[in-house]
């Protein structure tokens, strides 16, 4: 039987131990084993793998022996408790060996789980999972996972009753993660707030999602963006003892004000318009940016980018003779005076 996306969220948790199997596709690898995983840990439980309730076939096994499936279905094991035959990544040609499994499956077997890669309507192996009445087929495609697949992982990591900001903002991190990146930022999440009764907020996220630019060019940009002339020439002398090329923070400061620009050309207002930006933003980064674009304005924004764009194709121009720094450091301190006009 055939289970749609929205059934199979569900199946995955709580799957049928009364059925012969399930066989879980599609064309990301790491999604679907992150699936087979969850389903395998449903069925067996935590400590199934080391009972030895859970036995591993690869495709090869099953070429030269292909009853060795239904062997392992029949098999009897040394602790009690449901167990599973597990057979990863299985090409078509092996839909003669799992159907023969199948056809001998009786009530008390092990269940069997197959994954595959991204199988065609005509494939063998789908036809079989999705015909068969004792067992089930679930695609799973490359889109993030929804608010019920992240409530459960954020359960399955301790964390429940999340406040609606940060559940939107943890929704919006998952559309711009892999799967098993996002997995990885949910225990870190859970161990971050490890012992702190406070709810999760923003700046729990913002500390726990992975930096999409240096920290360093982040802070000189909301010095410029902030119109604080003051704190810029220390901030750019400790860039400049870095080894941070001009280019590097042309291209930067070009990033953040089109970002800006968006934001605050953006017909929803600056509210939605930072909402809307992807990846997105978290925490008090986000709180700074919507408060530049409100201060800055689109037509502003707008000059500012003349400046950067005029700054770069300078830096980039064949046989140039001014400093590139001193064309950097003048274009930054431009900007800072025109965002504190």
């Amino acid at each position: 039987m055939k289970l749609s996306a929205r059934d199979a969220a569900g199946y995955f948790a709580r799957p049928d131990p009364k059925k012969a199997g399930l066989l879980i596709y599609g064309p990301d690898a790491m999604r679907v084993a992150l699936k087979r995983q969850q389903v395998i840990a449903a069925l067996v439980g935590p400590e199934g793998e080391a009972e030895m309730r859970l036995t591993r076939l690869a495709p090869g096994d099953l070429r030269g022996d292909p009853a060795a499936l239904g062997d392992a279905t029949r098999a009897a094991g040394f602790f009690p408790g449901p167990r599973v035959v597990f057979v990863d990544m299985a090409p078509d040609s092996l839909a003669g060996a799992v159907t023969s499994a199948l056809e001998a499956w009786q009530p008390g077997d092990a269940q069997i789980v197959v994954t595959a890669g991204n199988l065609k309507k005509s494939s063998a192996l789908r036809k079989l999972f999705e015909t068969h009445k004792s067992v089930y087929a679930a695609a799973v495609y490359a889109d993030p996972p929804n608010r019920v697949e992240i409530e459960a992982a954020l359960a399955q990591a301790g964390l429940r009753d999340l406040p609606r900001a940060a559940m939107d903002d943890l929704v919006a991190l998952a559309e711009t993660l892999d799967p098993g990146d996002f997995a990885q930022n949910v225990e870190k999440l859970a161990l971050y707030k490890l012992n702190d009764p406070a709810p999760v907020s923003g700046e729990d996220i913002a500390a726990i999602a992975p930096l999409s630019t240096e920290a360093e060019v982040d802070q000189l940009l909301a010095v410029v963006a902030g119109g604080r002339a003051d704190a810029l020439a220390t901030t750019l002398r400790r860039l400049k003892d870095q080894g941070v090329a001009p280019v590097t923070l042309c291209i930067g400061a070009l990033m953040h004000f089109r970002t800006l620009h968006m934001i605050a050309a953006h017909p929803g207002g600056v509210s939605e318009g930072v909402a809307r930006l992807r990846p997105p933003l978290f925490g008090p980064r986000r709180n700074a940016m919507q408060r530049q674009a409100q201060h800055w304005g689109a037509a502003r924004l707008e000059e500012a980018l003349a400046v950067l764009v005029e700054t770069d194709l300078a830096l980039r121009a064949a046989g140039a003779t001014a400093p590139q720094a001193a064309l950097m450091e003048r274009a930054l301190f431009r900007l800072t005076y025109l965002g504190r006009r």
